[in-house]
């Protein structure tokens, strides 16, 4: 299995709290974990989490910069 390898959010706190975390494998699958539980893995596809993505950016409450 490759290791993952993680990098924090340009939009994460500088503190370190509440940091979102993505990684890539050679295969195309996205991973994303928060700081707070990183133990908890989302796994998701490019083109699924585009998709997450370009609806909270068109959803009018969720600001997503």
């Amino acid at each position: 299995m490759t290791e993952l390898i993680w990098q924090k959010s340009s939009f994460s706190e500088a503190g370190g709290a509440n940091c979102l975390y993505v990684a890539a494998t050679p295969t195309g699958t996205v991973h994303l974990r928060e700081s707070d539980t990183p133990d908890a893995v989302l796994t998701t596809t490019p083109a699924t989490l585009a998709a997450l993505i370009r609806t909270l950016a068109r959803t009018p409450h969720v600001r997503v910069t």
